[in-house]
């Protein structure tokens, strides 16, 4: 016997069963419009959403921050008014100044001291007595002639001389209080200065005695 046609005649039956069957599915489905459901499933819209972005709703309006505080000054500082006390200046002193235009017989320079310097003022005295100091009258007497040994040594400075005055104004003696360093000069200022008169001095408006210093000045012009 020949098995391999057996075998093959088994399976054209399966397959021919197959296609059988495939039909008949088929043929019910046109029958029973379950094509037509299918295509009409299929050709259905589709339906698309649109999906809006939702703006969120603005902030409330925000009121402006407040003012900074007003900065005032401050007051100005307070200042005590500072005291000034004022000094009375003591009273003049008798000073006369001799200057000469005449040049010297040499030009040869002598080193000399720097005049010295001018006594200090007197204190003031204590109150008592109403008191007035004696003054020179330069009117009544002439002034004193430049030594000539001074002028050829070109020598210059302040003479000091005190005087003792009487109550009618008269030199009653003199000395040298302070010296301006050379003889001739503090000679010479002595000498012409004690031909001169004097206010005298007064205590209560009544003259009196009294010692009054007076400067006299050498200077080279």
């Amino acid at each position: 016997m020949n098995f391999s046609q057996e075998k093959n005649a088994g399976k054209n039956f399966t397959g021919i069963a197959i296609v059988i069957v495939l039909h008949v599915i088929v043929a019910y489905g046109l029958i029973t419009g379950l094509g037509k459901r299918m295509v009409t499933k299929m050709l259905e819209p589709v339906e698309t959403k649109i999906i809006e972005e939702v703006k969120p709703p603005p902030p409330p309006d925000v009121p402006p921050p407040p003012p900074p505080p007003e900065m005032k000054a401050p007051p100005p500082p307070f200042i005590p008014p500072v005291e000034v006390q004022v000094q009375t200046p003591p009273p003049p002193q008798n000073v006369i100044a001799n200057t000469t235009q005449q040049k010297p017989a040499t030009t040869e320079i002598n080193r000399t001291p720097p005049a010295p310097q001018a006594p200090p003022a007197p204190a003031a005295a204590p109150k008592g007595p109403a008191r007035t100091a004696a003054v020179v009258d330069f009117n009544t007497c002439s002034k004193p002639e430049y030594p000539k040994s001074s002028l050829r040594n070109e020598e210059t400075g302040v003479s000091t001389i005190l005087f003792k005055i009487a109550a009618d104004g008269s030199v009653q003696g003199a000395s040298i209080q302070k010296s301006s360093g050379f003889r001739d000069l503090d000679k010479a200022a002595m000498s012409a200065l004690s031909k001169c008169r004097f206010k005298a001095a007064t205590e209560n408006g009544q003259a009196v005695e009294s010692s009054q210093p007076v400067q006299y000045v050498w200077t080279l012009d």
